[in-house]
Parts: structure tokens; C-alpha cells; sequence
């Protein structure tokens, strides 16, 4: 975001180059890394399984932390793809769903064992991911009453980590086509737009979304929405025209580079001035406290990322930054989902006989309470009894 068009011409490493025949055995303790990438994987499954009990009862708070962490995963999935692609790792693993011909585990890939343990090491992460989202759908399905809006969406979840891991393997047979890499990022970006809906609608009561926000506000987050899907495509398509294509041998846009890079910049700028206009909306309309917290969050975030895109043009996209250029285009995404959620509310049914503007006033009531019954985001309070059998 914000880069200059030069800044995608050329690239100074940072991360180590490394030779194929460089860390040919990496050893620890006897055993190969990804063998321990392998325990490590099974460790984190059977840890979830083991809270995952906690949540045969769910609670408030524990169906909140386990959507949170939904968010996390799939945000951070995206990242860890990153890496693999600044450090020319995306063939480590030649195949899919093995990572050989002939093997499961990275055994004679052919590539440098370090590019092949981190391609499998980020394989092996779709099992955490696909993990917490079976978790949560159980939590959701044991909810009492159970809710249909939230069992949609955690249904959802974990098939959409199945196609991302489809997604994986055609990308893999490509051999790193940028169409494919990019739809594998885009994807993880739904889920993560998903896992925020759920989220946010697990604080909330049942019933049908009214706007609590002045319209403007409303209307402007629907466009950040749309201006930052935007941002994300014009994103990949620079990483697929630019020299961070994952290997070598990686197929290549032939597109070109700085206007699709000023294309990228600009809709950067846009989110900005959206951004900027969020939050001088949300203060001065009187917007309830989600509203302003989430305008002012992505302000912040949107500003310090247009910071490091500069940083990326000015330094000649070194590998570090471009994997925190990921990272911050996901937080970016997570906190306009947010604020997008934080301008609308569901109102009971019993509420929808009212009309609109008195609905609005209500839900923003409720968004505000304060006291026992409610905290400052207008959800349940630790003391409430929680939604559970």
C-alpha cells in the first residue's frame, strides 16, 4: 500500500540468500526439522482438542476468545504464505497433497532442505487452522438456543479451510502461477471477513441487522469494504507481476509493473481518505463506542502501513517488509470488517415493529449500557450467564 511504482523493480534481501546445497540436514537432536514441524503440528491439534472440552459447555467468553482466534489463524496463515514466498520456497514441496512423488514429508524434494521445510511447515499450519474451526462450529452447534445466523457462518469456516487447502494444491501443480497465488490470499481474506462476522455477531443478540449509525457512516464503511477488497486484489497482482514470485521458476504477469503499482498506491490513498472520514463521522455524529474505536483503529493501522509501504520503496522491498506488508494489509482488512460490523447491529424480532429510527436509538442504547448487564461495547457482561447447556 502507498509504494511507489520503483519500489516493485528490484529487491535488496535482507533474509539470507541461500545456495542449493545449503542446509541440506538440518538436524536437531537427531531428528529432521520437519519432523519436529510435525510434532509440533500434532501438539497444537491434540492442545485444541484438549480445550476443546471446555467448550462442550460454552460459554460467552470462551465462544468469543475461540472466534478470536479464528481471526488470528486465518489471518495469520496468509502470513506465514508470505514468507514462503519471499524466501523462494513455494516449490520446496513439488506436490500435493504429498510433498513428493513418493512421500508425505519433504525427503528428497530436489530444493534446499530449508525451502522444503518451510513450505511444509506452512502445510502443516492449515491442520491448526482447520482445527480451531471444527472447534468452534461444536461450541456454536452446543449453543442453547442454538442460533442459525451463527451456525451458518461456523459452518462455513472450516470449508472454506478445506478449499483453501484445494487452493494450495492447484497452486502447487501450477507451479506458482500468480492467478493461483493470488486466489489462495484472497480466499484466506474471506474467511477472515467471515471469522470477523462471527465475532461480532456472537455479542449480539438474535435477530435482524439495523443500522445504529448515522447513514453517511453506514455508507462509507460499505465503500471501505469494497475500496479495500480493491486494494487487495491490486495487491496480488503487483506480487505477481513483481520479483517475489516464490521460486525461481515461477511464471510471471507480463503486465506493467508501476502503473499496476500506482494503481495499488492509489487505492491506498482512497482507504485513507475513507478511513479519515470514518472516524470524523463517528465523532461528530455521536456514533456509539464500537463505531468510533473501530474508525480510529483503522486510521491508525491504514497510516502506519501507507509508513512501511514507503519504507519498502525507499529500501527496495526487502523480504523482512514485505512479509509485514502482509501483515499489516490483514489487520488493514480486519479493521474494516470491523468497523463495518461496529455501524450496523441485530435487533430482536420482538424489536422489528418498531420503526427505524427507533430501533437505531435502541440498539445504540444497548451499545452503550453500562452496569451489570452490559460492558462498554454493549455485550454480555463475565457475570451474565453464558449461552450454554
Amino acid at each position: 500500500m502507498f509504494a511507489s511504482p520503483a519500489s516493485a523493480t528490484t529487491a535488496m534481501p535482507i533474509l539470507p540468500s541461500l545456495a542449493a546445497d545449503e542446509f541440506e540436514d538440518i538436524v536437531l537432536l537427531g531428528v529432521p526439522l520437519w519432523g519436529w514441524q510435525i510434532a509440533l503440528a500434532v501438539a497444537g491439534v491434540l492442545a485444541l482438542v484438549l480445550l476443546a472440552r471446555t467448550i462442550w459447555v460454552p460459554t460467552q467468553r470462551s465462544l468469543r476468545a475461540w472466534a478470536l482466534g479464528n481471526i488470528v489463524v486465518n489471518a495469520g496463515i496468509a502470513v506465514t504464505g508470505a514468507t514462503v514466498r519471499v524466501t523462494s520456497s513455494g516449490l520446496g514441496c513439488s506436490e500435493w497433497p504429498r510433498c513428493t512423488p513418493d512421500s508425505f514429508v519433504p525427503i528428497d524434494t530436489g530444493h534446499a532442505a530449508f525451502n522444503a521445510a518451510i513450505e511444509f511447515g506452512n502445510r502443516t499450519l492449515t491442520f491448526l487452522v482447520l482445527a480451531v474451526g471444527v472447534i468452534t462450529l461444536i461450541a456454536v452447534l452446543r449453543m442453547t438456543p442454538r442460533r442459525r445466523d451463527l451456525t451458518r457462518l461456523a459452518v462455513i469456516i472450516p470449508f472454506g479451510v478445506l478449499g483453501q487447502g484445494v487452493v494450495g494444491g492447484i497452486t502447487v501443480w501450477t507451479d506458482l502461477h500468480p492467478a493461483a497465488v493470488a486466489t489462495h490470499f484472497l480466499l484466506s481474506m474471506v474467511m477472515v471477513f467471515i471469522t470477523v462476522a462471527l465475532y461480532v455477531r456472537l455479542q449480539e443478540p438474535e435477530g435482524t441487522p439495523r443500522v445504529v449509525v448515522g447513514p453517511m457512516l453506514h455508507t462509507v464503511s460499505i465503500a471501505l469494504v469494497v475500496v479495500g477488497f480493491l486494494l487487495l486484489i491490486a495487491g496480488t497482482v503487483v506480487t505477481g507481476t513483481g520479483p517475489h514470485g516464490g521460486d525461481a521458476a515461477a511464471p510471471r504477469w507480463n503486465l506493467d509493473l508501476p502503473a499496476i503499482t500506482r494503481v495499488h498506491s492509489s487505492l491506498g490513498w482512497l482507504t485513507l481518505v475513507g478511513s479519515a472520514a470514518a472516524v470524523l463521522l463517528a465523532v461528530r455524529g455521536g456514533a456509539g463506542r464500537p463505531a468510533r474505536l473501530s474508525s480510529v483503529a483503522l486510521l491508525v493501522i491504514v497510516l502506519l502501513q501507507g509508513v512501511l509501504g514507503y519504507t519498502q520503496y525507499a529500501l527496495e522491498l526487502p523480504e523482512a517488509l514485505v512479509v509485514l506488508h502482509v501483515l499489516g494489509s490483514a489487520l488493514t482488512w480486519v479493521a474494516i470488517a470491523r468497523l463495518y460490523f461496529a455501524t450496523t447491529r441485530l435487533t430482536p424480532p420482538e424489536d422489528a415493529v418498531t420503526t427505524g429510527a427507533d430501533a437505531a436509538d435502541r440498539a445504540e442504547a444497548a451499545v452503550g449500557a453500562t452496569g451489570p448487564e452490559a460492558d462498554h461495547d454493549g455485550e454480555r457482561s463475565a457475570e451474565e450467564p453464558a449461552p450454554g447447556r
